[in-house]
């Protein structure tokens, strides 16, 4: 009897959205399946069934949803992403051979290194980010001059003003 309402289970979530257990519990129950909450717990959790906002899934169709919705993050999308990280994050650039170092606030080194990863910039090979430090490693020291000569670019930071100083006459 468990595989049969297992098999249901998972029928129901594919077919509609089920956004509770206790919605769950209706459709099976007129489905002539006389189930407790606390079994439907434990299907729910033997068959791996993953919550998100639009209703339950199945790992499978977790993994799917997911690969899908990579697929569709343009190259457009993902410059534009690099661009707002660093733009808001990257305090300063420098050089080491063919590293690039960024510095970041506290926390900040790993959404932006993953940013930059996402965005495959040409030269660039890979990252490790710690928590306000990021190694990006370059094919070359020439590639690494342009990624930092990149990143600086993107920082789009205003440079402070120079002081005139008053002339006395």
């Amino acid at each position: 009897m468990s595989t049969t309402r297992r098999e249901e289970i998972v029928r129901l979530v594919r077919e509609t959205p089920i956004r509770s257990q206790e919605e769950l519990l209706t459709q099976l129950r007129r489905r002539g399946f006389m189930v407790t909450q606390p079994t439907l717990s434990r299907d729910l959790k033997e068959l791996g069934l993953v919550k998100t906002p639009t209703g339950y899934v199945t790992p499978s169709d977790l993994t799917a949803l997911t690969t899908v919705g990579l697929s569709f993050s343009t190259n457009e999308a993902r410059q534009e992403k690099m661009k707002q990280t660093v733009r808001e994050y990257v305090i300063s650039v420098e050089l080491a051979g063919s590293l690039v170092i960024l510095r970041t606030p506290p926390a900040a080194a790993q959404p932006v290194a993953r940013a930059i990863d996402d965005a495959e910039p040409e030269g660039a090979v890979g990252t490790i980010a710690g928590d306000d430090t990021i190694f990006l490693a370059a094919k070359s020291a020439a590639a690494a001059r342009r990624l930092a000569a990149q990143v600086r670019s993107l920082m789009n930071r205003p440079r402070p003003a120079r002081r005139r100083r008053n002339r006395r006459t």
